[in-house]
């Protein structure tokens, strides 16, 4: 047995997998401002995985999602009502209600019946990609085999498809998500629903939150939606070549933070979080020294004119 294929092959395309699923809605909730939202998502939708784990005893894929999805459903109107009774801005609601649910989670992870079951409160708050063993393939070459995909380990089985739906749902309705993310008025004018295309986003986010659980947990979850496209977006102000970047450096954030959490033997989703945070605060320090370095360069714009801000405005009309 290769245990290169049986051990870290299935930790690393679940790492990456998980990545590039968080990072598809998470490009948008970056350019739109609304980092926070997936925030809230990720720590909402505790109560609800944890109420399916306590009823089906185990980790089903289905009722994960279903219970996040309610989950997220009672958190999103939980915050118009605070936003309703308490005229208190959009922001400061989501940070109570998602306090709030985060706490009851824990506290049902911390419950006799929570015991009852398989499940650690360790592996809901920050994953346990580690766990990931496919011990089916003997080597490389039995992955060539069609009839060894459906023995890998059940969270690979369930992003394969979160992935491919929500590229697809992405490239299916980018137009709409372009004009209800940069100008929703113009939007309602074109016959498209901004409040349905938000709708959507907040799905596909809860999604990837789901998706990902096995991998960095309820809490790390946070950096995978929001650092790739944090460092894709000192690079392009085109929004197709953003969230095509966002995926492509989420790739290499998964790919780095494990290989680093290998060479250290410590935990994989907290090395990819770390990873992330390095990857934007590398990614800003050399943003900074291009414009340090253009301005002290003569231009034809004039001296002391930055031609060219590494942050420009985002194109809402760039393919």
């Amino acid at each position: 047995m290769n245990p290169f294929v049986a051990i870290d092959l299935p930790a690393l395309l679940i790492a990456i997998l998980a990545s590039i699923a968080c990072a598809l809605p998470g490009s948008l909730l970056v350019l739109r401002g609304q980092a926070l939202l997936g925030d809230a998502l990720s720590h909402m939708v505790l109560p609800g995985i944890v109420v399916a784990f306590l009823i089906t005893g185990q980790m089903t894929s289905g009722a994960m999602l279903l219970g996040a999805l309610a989950a997220g459903l009672i958190g999103a109107g939980l915050i118009a009502l605070v936003r309703r009774l308490t005229k208190i801005e959009a922001s400061a609601a989501m940070g109570l209600v998602f306090t709030v649910m985060f706490a009851f989670g824990v506290l049902l992870l911390a419950s006799d019946a929570a015991r009852k079951v398989d499940l650690d409160l360790n592996h809901a708050l920050y994953g346990h990609l580690e766990a990931a063993l496919w011990l089916e393939p003997a080597g490389w070459g039995d992955l060539l085999s069609p009839a060894i995909w459906p023995t890998a380990p059940r969270p690979l089985l369930l992003l394969v498809p979160v992935v491919v739906l929500l590229a697809l749902a992405v490239v299916l309705t980018f137009k709409e998500l372009r004009l209800a993310s940069f100008d929703p008025d113009y939007a309602t004018l074109q016959g498209f629903r901004p409040r349905l295309i938000d709708f959507v986003l907040t799905a596909a986010t809860t999604l990837a939150a789901v998706s990902a659980f096995d991998a960095v947990g309820s809490i790390l979850v946070i950096a995978l939606l929001t650092c790739p496209a944090a460092v894709a977006r000192l690079c392009t102000d085109r929004l197709s070549t953003h969230i095509a970047l966002s995926v492509g450096f989420a790739a290499l954030i998964a790919v780095a933070g494990y290989g680093s959490a290998a060479a250290l033997e410590t935990s994989g989703s907290a090395a990819i979080a770390s990873m992330g945070g390095i990857a934007v605060a590398v990614a800003v320090a050399v943003t900074r020294l291009r414009r340090r370095r253009r301005r002290e360069t003569p231009s034809a714009a004039g001296p002391g004119i930055d031609p060219d801000s590494a942050v420009r405005p985002l194109r809402p009309g760039s393919v």
